[in-house]
This record gives C-alpha cells, sequence and structure tokens, in this order.
C-alpha cells in the first residue's frame, strides 16, 4: 500500500484536479516529485528555506530538465499554502533555476508534406479501406494539427454532420473546437463510408477500441518510405509541428495558433517563431508607423 500523502499535499493536488483538471498521470508525477521531497527534508509544510536549500544539493546529480520539473512542483505547492494562508512565507525562491534550452521541433518542408499527400492520395483513389483511412488520418493531423492521441481516441460523436468543426478532448480533459478544412472533411466522409457502421471511434482497431498510438506511428512511417522520405523523420508530432509552423508562415495569429493546439500557456507556443523570423522582421520592416518616417 502507498503512504498516504501529507494533508497539505493531498490538498494541492485536489485543487490541481478540481480548478485546473490536471490529468491522472499529471497528478501522479506531482505526487511523486512531492513525495521525493518530502523524504529528503521531512514535512513539506513546515520546511524552512534552509530546508529548500538543501534539495538543490541532493539535485546535482540530476539533468535540469528533471531540476526544473522538481522545483516547479515544489513552487506551486508553496504558491497553494500561500494562497489558502497555511503559511505566510514562500520559501520556494531558495530552489535552483536550471537554464534549460528547450529543443526545437522537428520539421518537415511544404515538398515533403506534399510528397506524403501524393502517396496517401494514390492510396485512397484505389477505393480501398486502408488507403481511404491514411488519408483521412494524414488530413487531420496536418490539416488540423491534433495530437496522436486525440486523433486515435476520436469519436464518432465528435464528428458534425453540418458544422466544419470537431469537438476535440485534449490534454486535462479540457475541449476545444477545431476547424477541419473542406478537403479533410471530405476525405473523412470517405472513410466512414467505407468504415462501415458499429463502434464508438472514427478509426476503430479490429480488436475493438480504437487505433492505437503505435499503430499510427507505424502507418505514417509506411507512408513516408512510400513517398520516398526518410521514416524517421515523420510521426504525428512532427506533423502537427508542420501545421503550427506553416500556418504561421501564412500569417497566422500566435494567440490563434494557442486556441488550434490546445496549449494552456502561450509559452508552449511561442516555440514556433523561430520557424519564421524572417517574415516577422519583413512585417515589422513594412507594417511599423516608424518604417514609413
Amino acid at each position: 500500500m502507498k503512504p498516504q500523502a501529507e494533508p497539505a499535499v493531498e490538498s494541492f493536488l485536489a485543487m490541481l484536479a478540481a480548478q485546473r483538471g490536471a490529468a491522472a498521470n499529471t497528478l501522479a508525477a506531482y505526487r511523486r516529485d512531492l513525495a521525493a521531497a518530502g523524504e529528503q527534508i521531512g514535512c513539506l509544510e513546515r520546511a524552512s528555506r534552509a530546508d529548500i536549500e538543501g534539495l538543490g544539493a541532493a539535485w546535482v546529480e540530476l539533468a535540469p530538465s528533471s531540476v526544473a520539473r522538481k522545483a516547479s512542483a515544489l513552487r506551486q505547492f508553496y504558491g497553494f499554502l500561500v494562497d489558502e494562508g497555511v503559511r505566510e512565507d514562500d520559501p520556494s525562491s531558495a530552489l535552483p533555476r536550471p537554464r534549460i534550452r528547450r529543443p526545437l521541433p522537428r520539421l518537415l518542408g511544404h515538398e515533403e508534406v506534399a510528397a506524403l499527400f501524393r502517396t496517401a492520395e494514390a492510396d485512397a483513389a484505389a477505393g480501398t479501406p486502408e488507403g481511404l483511412r491514411i488519408l483521412a488520418l494524414l488530413e487531420l493531423l496536418y490539416g488540423s494539427g491534433l495530437r496522436a492521441t486525440e486523433l486515435v481516441s476520436l469519436p464518432i460523436a465528435a464528428v458534425p454532420r453540418d458544422a466544419p468543426f470537431l469537438t476535440i478532448t485534449g490534454k486535462g480533459s479540457v475541449q476545444r473546437m477545431v476547424p477541419i478544412s473542406a478537403r479533410a472533411a471530405h476525405a473523412l466522409a470517405d472513410w466512414l463510408v467505407a468504415r462501415g457502421k458499429g463502434g464508438r471511434f472514427v478509426f476503430p482497431s479490429p480488436r475493438g477500441g480504437h487505433l492505437s498510438r503505435v499503430r499510427l506511428f507505424q502507418l505514417l512511417r509506411d507512408l513516408a518510405l512510400r513517398a520516398g522520405l526518410d521514416p524517421e523523420k515523420v510521426s504525428p508530432h512532427v506533423l502537427r509541428h508542420a501545421f503550427a509552423t506553416h500556418l504561421l508562415e501564412g500569417g497566422a495569429d500566435l494567440r490563434v495558433l494557442q486556441t488550434l493546439l490546445g496549449h494552456a500557456d502561450i509559452a508552449t507556443t511561442q516555440i514556433y517563431t523561430h520557424v519564421d523570423a524572417a517574415r516577422l522582421v519583413t512585417l515589422v520592416n513594412q507594417r511599423h508607423p516608424l518604417a514609413r518616417s
């Protein structure tokens, strides 16, 4: 049996679940990090600034990303205690702040995406269920920017009959409306006819339930190989990155992109701004009032 966390930690986790809609995996990660800190310094609720400083020394062998994750959990925990009036001070300022360079996403160029679509459209033209399915999958990954899990678990009920939107349940069970292009809607309609009736998922598995993420990866890499691309470069997440990057290149607003991708924090979306620095410089030079003076 797992040892019970201290009451303050349990209250914090309950707040994350109720107010922020944190998923079970997220709550489990917070619980592990807070429990590990408690094992090192004792009761977290009563920890002093000196206790918190000691954690930095205990974490010295960890990767910067691990230190950042653990420190973030504690900062949020102590912020919660201060907000609730449990503590008057916040000792988390003594935690280390490692500098992390966020890796840039792997990118697919327009020609590489076009090669994938040419191959998928040729498959669909044969009229086989497999061909119609791969085209529908590709259209929704690149055309709507869905996450792999969102795509494979898409229920039939999320596909409207007369509106150009999908209702997506993303991370933390947060719902959002995602536009679906006319060509994606056409590919999806063709697939639904070939799919037949029965089951609650748009992309069912022969063994019941829905298509697995692993199988989705396999289908995309097979498509990439047949399209003459390096299969290691193609994945659901890479196509989601391509969706975001190419929209930004086309002039999409970053806040709009944040909504489409289902990012809770605009900082997550800002990683895409690196890909279109030249366009942003041109925009400033052309549109800023001082550029015309």
